[in-house]
């Protein structure tokens, strides 16, 4: 018992003494990176708080709500080596609103936290250090590196079609494949399936086939820390529950999604004969216009094929009804098929509306498929959409 008493009151004794100065800039800078991942209402009030600790000429700052976790770094002036806990989001907007230049943080007794920055000083209320929860480190076996460019593509271009109901466990995130020269993601929500594959990526450490399930709330977090690096590289490791990824000097670790992925290459339509091209922007505003319409539960619209035309409609009884027409080469037997509206402007959205997007059909009761119209492209995408009755 005494053995667990002395390693608790450990971090606590290190504490005692932090003592740093960092600029305000940096400080807000790695705050932001970390914060949303701070649990706004938990029970266990400890995870609303950062863990600050200052060692050498670095200050780490982590944020988890168990699920997963954010560790950051910055460079500071530290006169005492130390740790603390302070209020996540009090700490970041009051920190926001201080003027740039240096500032100073010190704790005090009863895990007190004092905040110094010229003419402003402030006193927080922290909470004892022993009483963070542990977050996994990066593990030491090999990662594996993959082009932060292809990884920030791959979500962007499913993590919409990831299911948003909790009862569907293994729906709630993306499937990342990775292969020892390709690298591929897919995610469904039942109604839709969105894959996107880059091939031609070298990915050293990887042989045969590695299947991992991200879940949504990771997906969208690494997004964020995607779009704000200048590193060209992520680094990617595993364990049994977790999964890390290291942008630069932030790392991401996050308990694996369990369970099994369902065999999305058998739901790919293969047979669908009847095809058009159209350009994505055109489509967008086409659809756009005409959704005004629809009915607003459902947001269906109807697209019809024929004679070198596809007419997309909707009509409602309380808005009334609309159609829009592009041309585009079709001579197959007309054709139409009900789909929702939001679900095909998600897919255009990702690709950036620009290009043409091929429209794939089979009859009125099977799946469509949408996939840009460039046999050159970098990245091969398939959007796999069930049909609506309408």
């Amino acid at each position: 018992m005494a053995i667990v008493e002395t390693e608790a009151e450990k971090p606590a004794a290190q504490g005692a003494a932090m003592e740093i100065t960092v600029s305000r800039q940096e400080l807000v800078r790695e705050l932001t990176a970390t914060q949303s991942v701070v649990e706004r209402k938990t029970t266990i009030p400890i995870l609303s708080n950062f863990l600050l600790e200052a060692d050498g000429d670095r200050l780490t700052i982590t944020a988890t709500d168990l699920d997963q976790a954010i560790r950051t770094s910055a460079a500071v002036k530290v006169k005492k080596p130390g740790s603390c806990t302070i209020p996540a989001r009090k700490l970041y907007d009051y920190i926001k609103l201080l003027p740039d230049g240096e500032l100073s943080i010190k704790l005090l007794e009863n895990h007190w936290v004092q905040i110094r920055s010229g003419r402003s000083n402030t006193k927080m209320v922290g909470m004892a250090r022993a009483n963070y929860p542990q977050v996994p480190e990066f593990p030491a076996v090999t990662a594996t590196s993959i082009s932060v460019v292809a990884l920030k593509t791959l979500i962007a271009r499913t993590v919409f079609a990831i299911s948003n109901e909790e009862s569907r466990y293994t729906l709630n995130g993306a499937l990342l494949v990775l292969k020892a020269e390709s690298m591929a993601m897919v995610a469904t929500d039942g109604h839709r399936l969105s894959f996107v594959e880059k091939p031609g990526e070298v990915l050293e450490g990887i042989s045969g086939e590695k299947r991992v399930m991200i879940p949504r709330k990771a997906l969208v977090e690494l997004q964020q820390l995607l779009g704000n690096t200048d590193a060209e590289k992520v680094d990617f490791a595993d364990d049994e529950n977790m999964l890390f990824f290291r942008v630069g000097h932030r790392t991401l670790s996050t308990r694996r999604l369990s369970g099994q992925f369902p065999n999305y290459e058998a739901v790919m339509p293969r047979d669908n004969t009847k095809f058009a091209v159209v350009r994505s922007s055109e489509l967008a505003a086409a659809i756009q216009r005409v959704a005004q319409f629809a009915d607003e539960r459902s947001g269906a619209v109807r697209m019809r094929l024929e004679g070198n035309e596809l007419k997309i409609s909707s009509q409602s009884n309380e808005s009334g009804e609309s159609e829009d027409t592009i041309d585009t080469p079709y001579a197959s037997d007309p054709i139409m098929v009900g789909f929702n509206s939001t679900y095909i402007l998600d897919f255009l959205k990702a690709l950036g509306n620009e290009g043409e997007v091929r429209l794939e059909f089979k009859d009125s009761q099977s799946a469509g498929q949408m996939r840009p119209e460039d046999p050159d492209a970098e990245y091969k995408s398939r959007y796999v959409l069930m049909p609506m009755r309408i």
